[in-house]
């Protein structure tokens, strides 16, 4: 039996990942008249299966990997060293359980504003869960996305991995074949090659972790290369045997054979029977409604669509900007308009991949100028044997404004960082070159690549520290 609740909500919020909980988190501030319903596990992707385990695993195996590096060091042994897959395994799933449970406390604490089930629009301002209909004012809608796996890898059974159940393994494969060479591919592919596990790579598109400057990717792709065999610009189709069960992995002109795969071809919004077309408003080709980003409202409609859900940013940061500025709309008369961040992706692969602010890709037909710098003789990237990858900063050609740039680079999660707050502030080529660059820092390659960039532009006068140049050593430069 049906039961329609009398009771109008200020707010239901549907899903509780990392968009749900920050808009949660300014909802409540505002009023108690709220409902947060969850479909499946409670707590955020994020922490259960996403960025937070990988990085433990990563975090493993890089460990493990220096030791392949102490024999430049003076260090003798390291050849007898070993991994221990079932320690590792255990120790990422310890480590997640921890973050896992720092999510759950917020939740835990609403006691009869939570319901557990699957929930279905009946409109703008109803939802319908456990055969009950709630009416709300307004509703946000942070349902998240699930790995995508093509309908016919299902009949793979144990042999198919994607995150949703990797973290899970006891033990790991021997081989493993990993299909999608996106941020989530990349990681994961050269994590699990340095453990020990046979990996073999494969990818749609020329293109890796997100890159789209093609000498950058050059760059990633011979790194890459040089850890695990990497297949790249041809379809894999799989083959099940049906005698060993082995799996055959063909792309182009390429078979490998394998244990198991991992799926790691993006992901797909949670969108499924929520009810969507019950909006009113046109649907795309993927199912999704007209989303204004600047305040994540869903047309003209007290609905709004944010995190993974609206497909656009499919990022932490993102999620969480996303479920602020959903939950203060939310509980406002007047909608407001937010200027978004400045775009920054990070790939936490070594060198690090990362794009900050305008990709190469966008900036293609605008009259620009390309600083650069190799890291290959660069002075502390040698002294810690990390002395290999590219940066490429981008900035307007006549005033040398500051647009973006993509790198594979050492530290590159942290140079990503600074260029992002440059950005931000509108800052130039020249008032970046002002700022003070201790040594001998990493840092000191990304003010090369600015230099070169600084060259292409009109002179400044001399008295200017911007124009300090280079002592033209690798011991101070």
């Amino acid at each position: 039996m049906v039961r329609n609740s009398s009771e109008i909500l200020d707010v239901i919020i549907i899903g509780a990942g990392s968009a749900g909980l920050s808009a949660l988190r300014e909802v409540k501030k505002r009023t108690e008249r709220f409902i947060l319903i969850n479909d499946g596990y409670w707590g955020t992707t994020c922490a259960r299966v996403g960025c937070m385990p990988s990085k433990v695993l990563i975090e493993a195996a890089n460990a493990f990997h220096y030791h392949t590096k102490l024999d430049a060091f003076g260090i003798r042994g390291a050849e007898h060293l070993s991994v221990d897959i079932t320690q590792v395994m255990q120790r990422v799933r310890k480590l997640r359980d921890d973050f896992v449970n720092s999510t759950l406390k917020t939740t835990e604490a609403l006691a009869n504003r939570t319901i557990s089930g699957r929930a279905r629009l009946l409109g703008p301002t109803q939802v319908f869960i456990n055969n009950q209909i709630l009416s709300a004012k307004k509703i946000i809608i942070a349902t998240g996305s699930r790995p995508i796996v093509p309908p016919n890898w299902q009949t793979l059974g144990k042999a198919l991995l994607t995150t949703d159940n990797l973290f899970e393994q006891e033990k790991l494969p021997s081989s493993l074949a990993v299909i999608g060479m996106g941020p989530i591919g990349v990681e994961l592919a050269q994590a699990l090659s340095r453990l020990g596990i046979r990996v073999t790579g494969f990818g749609s598109h020329k293109l890796v972790g997100g890159l789209s400057d093609p000498y950058v990717n050059q760059v990633a792709v011979t790194l890459l290369s040089q850890e695990f065999p990497l297949y790249l610009g041809e379809k894999a189709d799989l083959a099940l045997g049906s005698k060993d069960n082995r799996l055959s992995v063909n792309a182009g002109s390429t078979t490998i054979v394998a244990e198991g795969i991992l799926a790691a071809l993006g992901r797909r919004p949670n969108i499924d029977d929520l009810g969507l077309e019950t909006l009113g408003v046109p649907l795309d080709q993927h199912g999704l409604p007209p989303v204004n980003l600047a305040t994540l409202q869903i047309a003209d409609l007290p609905v709004f669509l944010v995190g993974d859900a609206n497909n656009f940013s499919p990022i932490l940061h993102e999620a969480a900007d996303e479920g602020h500025i959903a939950g203060l709309n939310a509980t406002r008369e007047n909608i407001f308009c937010f200027k978004r961040r400045v775009p920054l992706n990070i790939v936490f692969s070594d060198p690090c991949i990362a794009t900050v602010g305008s990709r190469f890709k966008l900036l293609k037909d605008r009259e620009i100028v390309i600083g650069e710098v190799h890291f290959d003789n660069q002075g502390r990237a040698r002294a810690a044997q990390r002395n290999k990858g590219i940066i490429r900063v981008y900035a307007t050609a006549k005033s040398g404004q500051l647009l973006g740039a993509e790198m594979c680079a050492p530290a590159g999660e942290h140079m990503a960082h600074l260029l992002a707050l440059a950005i931000d502030q509108s800052l130039t080529v020249w008032d970046l070159l002002r700022m003070p660059y201790y040594h001998p820092v990493l840092e000191e390659g990304l003010r090369t690549a600015l230099r070169s960039l600084a060259a292409q532009l009109p002179e400044r006068n001399e008295s200017d520290l911007a124009t300090c140049g280079a002592f033209n050593a690798d011991a101070l430069d």
